[in-house]
């Protein structure tokens, strides 16, 4: 691959190596890119007025609700349109194409 700078060679090298730098201070999880533990942080700042009628577990973003009953429930609205792979995250199908098209996002 050609990466227009070193910065972006190092950060694509995180995925084979498994590194994560970027780490919550609030209850450690760890993260490849630093936009990741910023919305991350929200979990710990925000008012999480988006509660799930199933469990226990509130959201700072209805569409993160959305996402946790999407998972909880199994379905899987975004289709691969090259097989027969369904995911219940568009990112996760977006990732999954590369397959399909050997093109990264």
């Amino acid at each position: 691959m050609i990466f227009k700078d070193k910065g972006d060679r190092t950060k694509h090298m995180w995925i084979h190596t498994g590194d994560k730098p970027y780490q919550c201070n609030q209850c450690n999880k760890a993260f490849t890119e630093n936009g990741n533990i910023v919305r991350h942080m929200m979990i710990h700042i925000a008012e999480k007025q988006y509660e799930c009628s199933q469990c226990d577990k509130d959201f700072v973003k209805k569409s993160y609700l959305a996402n946790h009953m999407r998972t909880r429930t199994g379905e899987k609205s975004y289709q691969c349109s090259q097989c027969d792979k369904a995911f219940t995250e568009i990112g996760n199908l977006v990732r999954h194409m590369v397959i399909h098209t050997g093109e990264e996002p």
